[in-house]
């Protein structure tokens, strides 16, 4: 099966082109080169490579492809936030314009990658589940995903299959690390400072999955029949998998033993408080999506690479491990517009 992978240079698409390489499958990327700078360590991302921004993809650049697996967006809420427009242009237009050109192209299955941050204020006395629970976005980013939800399930059709998998906040190594993400953020603060600072008061809950399960689950896309997921939205996460932000402070400060905890309350109580059930993923999709890291081993892992590659605050705190920063850097320097596209 040809796949090809949109915004296959970034922290979940590095990893996921190397299991689907892995697994047998021929790639191609399609990827503007934002984060090309911010590789930490060597990774081979050796495969059929499209310099594009998704706004400008054609159906000539999905040709041959059977299926895609979409990721690329501006990732966060910060960087969501950054210009309000931009994100609507790229998460959702962009969005559309790609699966468009896709389906032109020919494509037969088309992996969308959400995000449960649509889910926004939430009841946290309850699970969310992805049909019936409602939509509370609070985040340009958030509106844009879900939107883009809606606007890509009313393209399918029996030729053009829509998968839209919601993962949770993910975390774990990747060679194109991100470290505006929390628990990344919480281990990588006490391996270069002794100190696991938290900039709420620690009580929203947040749902967690490694990027390696969350791989799994995209491939979990492609993989199983078209009967069973075509239509569907999947909440991505692991068994148990709800946290609040306390909590992962207290696994950050078990792989780091020594370091503390510290209460900023800069951004003082954050309403963005979501617990997310995960059982629709763990029946339909049982024997295809089969998640394997926790916060332990995940955490450890990344401890071992801080250590052994000398991974200091400079790092933490610059460009390299955080989206926004490495945009705006792009930008303040002319190498990208307004509209951040490339000069």
């Amino acid at each position: 099966m040809n796949v090809l992978v949109t915004g296959n240079r970034g922290y979940i698409g590095s990893i996921l082109c190397q299991l689907l390489r892995e697994k047998g499958y021929q790639v191609t990327g399609l990827d503007t080169g934002y984060y090309d700078e911010c590789q930490l360590y060597q990774h081979d991302l050796s495969i059929n490579q499209i310099r594009r921004d998704i706004r400008s993809a054609g159906a000539a650049d999905f040709s041959s492809i059977d299926s895609v697996i979409h990721l690329a967006a501006l990732s966060n809420d910060p960087l969501g936030e950054l210009d309000l427009s931009l994100t609507e242009d790229i998460n959702l237009r962009g969005t559309i314009q790609a699966a468009r050109s896709a389906k032109k192209a020919g494509v037969r299955r088309f992996v969308y990658s959400s995000s449960q941050s649509m889910y926004g204020i939430a009841d946290t006395d309850q699970e969310l589940d992805e049909d019936l629970s409602a939509k509370n976005p609070v985040t340009a980013y958030a509106r844009t995903k879900w939107e883009a939800e809606c606007a890509l399930k009313e393209m399918a059709d029996s030729n053009f299959h829509v998968i839209c998998f919601r993962p949770s906040t993910v975390f774990g190594l990747s060679p194109k690390l991100r470290c505006d993400i929390v628990y990344n953020y919480f281990v990588a603060c006490a391996c270069t400072t002794g100190r696991i600072e938290i900039k709420s008061d620690g009580t929203p809950w947040r749902p967690v999955v490694h990027v390696r399960d969350v791989c799994k689950a995209f491939i979990a896309g492609l993989e199983a029949p078209i009967e069973m997921v075509s239509g569907e939205s999947f909440n991505v996460g692991i068994p148990q998998g709800n946290y609040t932000v306390r909590e992962l402070a207290d696994a950050a400060k078990q792989v780091v033993p020594g370091s503390e905890i510290v209460y900023s309350g800069e951004h003082g109580k954050d309403s963005r408080s979501y617990r997310v059930s995960f059982n629709k993923i763990q029946t339909v999709l049982r024997d295809y999506y089969k998640p394997e890291w926790d916060l332990s081993r995940g955490g450890k892992e990344m401890v071992e690479f801080f250590r052994k590659s000398g991974f200091t605050i400079q790092h933490l705190q610059g460009r390299m491990c955080n989206r926004l920063k490495q945009i705006c850097h792009l930008r303040d320097q002319g190498r990208l517009d307004a509209r951040l596209e490339w000069q």
